[in-house]
């Protein structure tokens, strides 16, 4: 059975597409029940409304604080049906509300490898910084700012010359890839958390107990991903 799960996006929406893709090629086991957006008339609700997905914006300015918006935001998530949360370039900070109403089961991608450069514009904090190493992060949500506990990370390299929009490219194909791939173990009941840190089941069908592997950087993605 496929889990439902909703998208949130704040802009073009090329993670929610790569989500739908793996969807439509039939191996992430998932269905999109809501494509939700801060911002109206972005291009990630267009492309959801291409693939006949339920959509819904909301904006900050027609609530009295980011509590009442997201009590309201949570009302129309639950009302979807939805069971797995992922923040798809969604620029909106959570409050505790909506993160205790799906604690551990709200998924936010991150260009960066975390804890290294959070917040916003981290393509451009990588190219500025001059590390060799950059890349992207998918990890559970909590109260702070991209501090959950890690899921998977790819690293790609920094080239000479690199700036924020080609580093960023860069780092978006890697996004495309591990995206999908950590919202298929988490609706598989494969990721178990551990403190901080993050197991995953090798395969669906192998004994947990004896056979995990940690999920670091540029790991083994399994085939469709």
């Amino acid at each position: 059975m496929k889990k439902p799960i909703a998208v949130l996006v704040s802009g073009s929406g090329s993670n929610l597409q790569a989500v739908i893709d793996r969807i439509e090629q039939g191996v992430l086991d998932a269905e999109i029940c809501l494509v939700f957006s801060n911002k109206e008339g972005v291009y990630g609700l267009e492309r959801a409304k291409r693939h006949g997905l339920p959509t819904r914006s909301m904006v900050m300015a027609d609530f009295s604080d980011r509590t009442a918006y997201d009590r309201a935001m949570l009302e129309v998530i639950r009302g979807s049906g939805a069971e797995l949360v992922v923040l798809a370039g969604f620029m909106h900070f959570l409050s505790p509300v909506f993160v205790h109403a799906f604690e551990n089961r709200i998924l936010n991608i991150h260009p960066s490898l975390l804890p290294g450069f959070p917040g916003v514009r981290a393509q451009r904090q990588q190219a500025e910084y001059g590390v060799s190493l950059a890349g992207c992060t998918v990890h559970f949500v909590d109260e702070e700012m991209d501090n959950g506990p890690i899921i998977i990370q790819a690293a790609v390299p920094v080239l000479p010359g690199d700036d924020e929009a080609s580093l960023g490219e860069r780092i978006l194909s890697m996004e495309h890839r591990i995206l999908p791939q950590a919202i298929q173990w988490v609706v598989q009941g494969r990721v178990f958390l551990d403190g901080r840190g993050v197991v995953v089941n090798q395969d669906e069908t192998s004994d947990f107990a004896g056979n995990l592997e940690h999920r670091l950087v540029n790991p083994r993605l399994e085939r469709g991903f």
